[in-house]
């Protein structure tokens, strides 16, 4: 999965069903390692669009000035 292709909101989704799955200890050990890189991905991923979203704001406010 490519960051450039994950949405945000899908991003949190997926996130909030690792997160279920894991509370509910509905996991095997193997499958655990898999859904904490996955989550690890999806939460770089968040920060990485929160930042370009932010600096475009930012960008889009300096130009009504």
């Amino acid at each position: 999965m490519s960051s450039a292709n994950v949405k945000y909101s899908e991003a949190v989704k997926r996130l909030e069903e690792i997160l279920e799955n894991i509370d509910r200890s509905n996991v095997g050990i193997d499958e655990l390692a898999e859904l904490v890189k996955e989550a690890s991905f999806l939460i770089k991923t968040c920060r990485t669009l929160l930042t370009n979203t932010e600096q475009s704001v930012k960008e889009s406010l300096e130009d009504l000035e």
